[in-house]
């Protein structure tokens, strides 16, 4: 198709409108324009394609033979891009809000309110992916990612969701009794870790200890993480709000708090979010505004 020598789309949807109503100024109510501007795009048309195109010698304007021939033609051109965009619009308000969150956030602090989600938006369908692993955003895949740090991504917009320190915990029963120790002391034990993640040598790192946990480590997904801490199996690291409630209970010890306004962030893409994304990214605003 040679483009250059297509009129302008405005000109077109102009006549198609009017060759629908058979009146200028229903067809200028059918696009938001003026009645004039109908008008103004009809002449323009004609002169591009050189072509009479309207009969006005009567006291309203007909189509020309020319002009039903064109007419027939927009009427089956705009009917089929019409289809296809309603198809596509469709489609897209159909697809679920694709999560991409780790498991503990996702078993700690999303799923006890997702029954209240369910409730209220009961047409949003939700897909929840339980992954460390950092994901790309945009059209067609993952639409919001829930990730812990500083906040400072590049290329995404971040928007703090939940501010909370990092804590290195264990049940009693594992400690001996003892409510301190070193990070030394603390990498003789057994470790507890996240799929996917190298929190526990990571963290013996930063705090001078060059080996890992010597009593092993084990990874399991983070549904189950805190689960073997409170039984006693290891040492973890974890965001100090999903455990607030066990160390004030005394079920686990807090042994280290690391320092800093780090927490859970929500991650979009630059792309313009969808109706149901916005939804659900609302109702995680006003989840955080409640607590």
């Amino acid at each position: 198709m040679d483009w250059m020598k297509m009129p302008p789309l405005a000109a077109l949807k102009a006549f198609s409108a009017f060759a629908e109503a058979r009146n200028v100024v229903q067809a200028g109510a059918s696009l938001n324009v003026s009645h004039a501007a109908i008008s103004q795009q009809l002449r323009a048309l004609e002169k591009h394609l050189n072509v009479a195109l309207l009969d006005r010698s009567g006291k309203s304007m007909t189509l020309t033979p020319e002009g039903e021939v064109l007419a027939r033609a927009l009427h089956l051109g705009f009917g089929a891009i019409g289809a296809a965009v309603s198809d596509l619009m469709h489609a897209t308000e159909d697809r679920p809000v694709h999560i991409s969150l780790t498991a503990s956030f996702a078993a700690s602090w999303l799923m006890p309110r997702l029954p209240a989600f369910q409730a209220q938006h009961p047409n949003v369908h939700l897909a929840l992916d339980p992954s460390p692993n950092l994901v790309s955003l945009g059209p067609g895949g993952v639409d919001v990612a829930i990730r812990y740090g500083a906040g400072h991504w590049p290329g995404v917009d971040s928007e703090l969701l939940l501010q909370s320190p990092i804590v290195i915990v264990a049940a009693p029963a594992l400690l001996g009794g003892k409510t301190k120790m070193t990070p030394d002391e603390l990498s003789q034990l057994p470790w507890l870790e996240e799929f996917g993640t190298t929190e526990a040598t990571t963290w013996l790192a930063e705090h001078g200890v060059e080996h890992g946990p010597r009593a092993g480590r084990i990874a399991l997904p983070g549904n189950l993480l805190l689960e073997g801490v409170r039984a006693g199996q290891g040492v973890t690291v974890t965001a100090r709000h999903f455990v607030e409630a066990d160390i004030k209970a005394g079920r686990i010890i807090e042994l280290f708090c690391e320092p800093g306004m780090r927490g859970y962030y929500t991650v979009i893409g630059a792309a313009p979010m969808r109706p149901a994304v916005k939804t659900f990214v609302g109702w995680l605003r006003r989840q955080v505004g409640q607590m």
